[in-house]
């Protein structure tokens, strides 16, 4: 907690100064295929602030990145197949602007910087990024056109080849999934994850990962998992699926575990176990408390709406006052 309150805190007067080893590194006269990987190094280092910030506070972060490569991208000179290789960066750096927009609530601000992503992963031919782009546009819209949702998800799984990396297959595979179980695809959701985990499971010994998917494992298989059979109304699949990846997955995620934690809870209330869901739904405002995200209130604020006809159960009193607070 102490080090996200610093990191926090470090926002209001700017990440750059705070974090002076996330300077970007002066251009040579000539964009070098070497410099554009400096930069896309950089772009993995700032990408580490998205585990303990949320989109409200990194948002002007990863913008000003895109900003920087746009301007690289118009008014430099360049070597061998460097400015393909940093259309690709920018393509990246677009979808990461785009989570955070996303998670700080600029929901059209997001759509737009998916497009753009999309744009530029073409212009690069990089089918990867091309179809990750696709899927954060399933992710979003999903809150507002599901048939839509799912026609984005599925054309991002028809991307892969036998190249793709195993765990961009796996993410594609889960966002899939994650949208047939909100459409409440249930045949088509177990389709998917199984397609997710076949990925995993054939991984080849060092097989180079980018790093924007490199944070896909089975842990992460396992929640997403459990988030579908939540979303499909099958709690006694989910519980103990999400209890067992959630015993593995660190506090210092703390925004995601908060979110993580609210569909055990959801489970929960579908199983009738409304202590435990109130139980749930109160270490997930404690871990998402002084994050700048807006998704954590806005899946358990529902959540303790659900709860209120219960408020004679000791734990659900106890989240109503501190909710009331």
């Amino acid at each position: 907690m102490r080090r996200r309150t610093i990191l926090q805190a470090a926002t209001s007067t700017g990440l750059a100064a705070a974090l002076p080893a996330l300077h970007r590194p002066e251009p040579p006269r000539s964009i070098t295929p070497a410099y554009v990987e400096q930069l896309r190094a950089r772009a993995a280092r700032l990408r580490r602030l998205d585990i303990v910030l949320g989109g409200g506070d990194t948002h002007r972060v990863y913008l000003a990145e895109v900003q920087h490569t746009k301007s690289l991208l118009r008014d430099a000179v360049f070597t061998g197949d460097s400015r393909q290789k940093l259309t690709a960066l920018l393509a990246e750096q677009a979808q990461q602007a785009g989570w955070a927009a996303f998670d700080g609530g600029r929901a059209r601000e997001a759509r737009s910087l998916y497009e753009e992503s999309r744009t530029h992963a073409r212009d690069a031919h990089d089918d990867d990024l091309y179809g990750n782009a696709l899927a954060f546009l399933a992710y979003q819209e999903l809150s507002d056109d599901r048939t839509a949702a799912v026609s984005f998800a599925r054309a991002s799984c028809t991307t892969i080849t036998p190249t793709t990396p195993s765990t961009v297959r796996a993410l594609l595979y889960e966002r899939l999934a994650w949208a047939c179980a909100v459409d409440g695809q249930a045949a088509d959701t177990e389709r998917a994850l199984d397609a997710a985990r076949d990925a995993l499971d054939t991984a080849e010994e060092d097989e180079p990962q980018p790093d924007w998917s490199a944070w896909v494992d089975y842990t992460e298989l396992e929640i997403m998992t459990g988030r579908c059979w939540t979303e499909l109304n099958r709690p006694l699949r989910a519980v103990p699926v999400l209890t067992r990846a959630l015993s593995r997955y660190s506090d210092d995620n703390a925004r995601d575990k908060a979110l993580y934690l609210s569909w055990l809870a959801q489970a929960y209330l579908t199983a009738g176990e409304v202590e435990e869901a109130a139980r749930h739904v109160s270490r997930a405002a404690t871990l998402a408390y002084g994050v700048a995200s807006q998704r954590p209130a806005q899946r358990l604020t529902p959540l303790i709406t659900h709860l209120r006809p219960h408020a004679g159960i000791g734990a659900v009193r106890e989240l109503l006052d501190r909710a009331a607070v």
